[in-house]
């Protein structure tokens, strides 16, 4: 079993299946020793657990929660290109969170992604990155995340 596939069995986590873009786009594109994921929405088996805007109808907290989903989301997208053994580093994460007016917490519901994504790479999941408050994401979603990785 692969270290990555460990790591998932431990956290109770299994990987799902890539989700379908809702436009004209790709879930993830290899170019030479980078992946580059699109946006992964908090999908589960197709469908959002919750919508609305972090800070109105959607708590932090639980907003965290569902940042780790489209972290998952985007672990999948990424292992649709390489084996995720074969991933050097976590490069560059954003995340995009859909907030109320005076919400300022998007670093922390952003966390939810970084703190997935360190447990399940170690060393190789720490990252530079940028969360973002906007005022809707598609399908209503509360929050949206995208990643780079360095490959082997």
């Amino acid at each position: 079993m692969s270290a990555v596939a460990e790591r998932l069995r431990e956290l109770g986590l299994d990987l799902p299946e890539v989700a379908k873009p809702l436009a004209a786009y790709v879930p993830a594109v290899r170019s030479g020793d980078y992946v580059y994921t699109s946006g992964q929405l908090p999908l589960v088996k197709g469908e959002l657990p919750a919508t609305g805007k972090v800070g109105a109808s959607v708590t932090p907290e639980r907003a965290a929660e569902l940042a780790a989903i489209c972290a998952l989301n985007a672990v999948a997208a990424l292992a649709s290109q390489v084996n995720l053994d074969d991933v050097v580093r976590i490069v560059k994460v954003v995340g995009f969170v859909a907030s109320a007016p005076d919400f300022t917490g998007q670093p922390a519901v952003v966390n939810g992604a970084s703190d997935l994504l360190g447990k399940l790479f170690g060393d190789a999941g720490v990252h530079a990155r940028s969360a973002v408050g906007v005022a809707v994401l598609p399908l209503d979603a509360p929050v949206e995340v995208e990643l780079i990785a360095e490959v082997r």
